[in-house]
């Protein structure tokens, strides 16, 4: 019902965004003489901004056709070089460049698409190989597919890595630091031969208890049992993966929306006066974030549950009680996979000190191959997008993947 009722919503309010898409034209028409009084810009301003806030979103596009590499345009062909069931590995190939650091970007599976990190991947796309996860909706995939759980995530990283190769470095944005650094955990202990050579975990919540944030407090104070009850819904019959069990989306998005409300209002209040001044390029700036901010995905119900007892309730990763596949798994296996944590000094989903406890977990890899990085006055988001993402933080992350290459 849960589902249905989000749906009939969603529905609703397309058709009043379209109304206001309408009424936002017909007061800027230069035709319209009711445009030129004071109430005019006010107007087709207020009418836009309820547009664009109630329309509906679809899964956004990359976008990234071309990169600068040594001066020169390079043309950017973007491909899926492995296709699953819950997820793709998808390609940057640079035209006519060989010989970068093949780079694997981990997307979080936490409601919003790959497409999130699109200014992760284009500022490191200029001097490196890139692939990124490319998680599906699970709404959109078949109960005949199968499940897919914590477990799963974490076979889908060495599988994505197997077919990359040898050499290749890792990248993880938040969510998935936790499973990328099992699947190093779990290749460094096999010595498998296409292992990461370097794991940079960027504000993971690897041990949860280090500085809590709401976010986690929300997980520690309510039964495994509620999170079952409030928060699973069953994908409606007309959706491809009908009668699966998910989180929705929009109940993430929801959730992330609450926890900053006054900073989302304040924002769309500035998007209104620039509309009002004719400022249509820092309005535009606004609206391209919201586009993708909005732009939602469900996960799969063990998955969702999963990472909440595993990763947020019981911590069974720092405790050293972490399993795969019923074989336990063990950070101190890692040796020779050079670790980077990237933390942000406001960082409200993941706190100071809950990424950096992966280097501590990692008792056999030498100090050299171990470096922790805190980020002055960045959030959650500025950490992987952003000014002081492409100015301060990559160049963090590209001195370390040159020297572990």
């Amino acid at each position: 019902m849960l589902y249905d009722f989000y749906d009939m919503q969603r529905s609703m309010l397309a058709g009043a965004s379209s109304v206001a898409g309408w009424g936002a034209q017909w007061w800027a028409n230069p035709a319209n003489p009711f445009g030129y009084t004071p109430a005019g810009p006010m107007m087709a301003s207020a009418f836009d901004v309820f547009s664009h806030a109630s329309a509906p979103r679809g899964k956004p596009v990359f976008g990234l056709h071309e990169t600068e590499v040594d001066g020169e345009i390079v043309p950017v062909k973007t491909r899926v070089a492995c296709r699953k069931p819950f997820g793709q590995l998808k390609h940057f190939s640079k035209q006519g460049v060989t010989g970068q650091p093949k780079l694997l970007i981990v997307a979080p599976m936490s409601g919003h698409f790959a497409t999130l990190l699109r200014g992760t991947v284009e500022r490191m796309l200029p001097g490196h190989d890139v692939w990124i996860t490319d998680w599906r909706d699970a709404r959109n995939v078949p109960l005949a597919e199968g499940h897919f759980d914590l477990d799963s995530y974490i076979d889908y990283l060495v599988d994505f890595l197997d077919h990359i190769g040898p050499n290749t470095h890792m990248l993880a944005v938040c969510q998935p630091s936790v499973p990328c650094l099992a699947a190093a955990a779990i290749m460094g202990a096999e010595k498998h031969p296409n292992r990461p050579k370097t794991l940079t975990m960027m504000g993971g919540p690897i041990d949860t208890r280090e500085a809590p944030t709401s976010v986690n407090s929300m997980a520690t104070t309510r039964p495994h049992a509620w999170f079952q009850k409030n928060a699973i819904a069953t994908v409606p019959v007309y959706y491809p993966g009908a009668g699966r069990l998910v989180y929705p989306g929009f109940l993430q998005l929801t959730g992330f929306m609450a926890m900053n409300l006054g900073n989302h209002m304040i924002s769309h209040w500035e998007m209104f006066k620039h509309l009002v001044t004719g400022d249509g390029e820092s309005a535009d700036a606004t609206k391209d974030f919201y586009d993708e901010y909005r732009s939602v995905a469900d996960m799969t119900a063990e998955f969702y549950l999963q990472t909440v007892d595993v990763v947020f309730q019981r911590h069974l990763l720092p405790k050293g009680e972490f399993t795969h596949r019923g074989a336990p798994v063990d950070v101190g296996a890692i040796s020779d996979t050079a670790l980077l944590a990237i933390e942000g000094e406001r960082d409200d989903i993941s706190g100071i000190g809950q990424t950096r406890a992966a280097l501590t977990l990692a008792r056999k890899l030498p100090k050299a191959k171990k470096k922790y990085h805190m980020a002055p006055n960045v959030g959650h988001y500025g950490i992987f997008n952003g000014r002081k993402w492409r100015e301060e933080i990559a160049p963090v992350v590209d001195d370390w993947i040159a020297a572990h290459d």
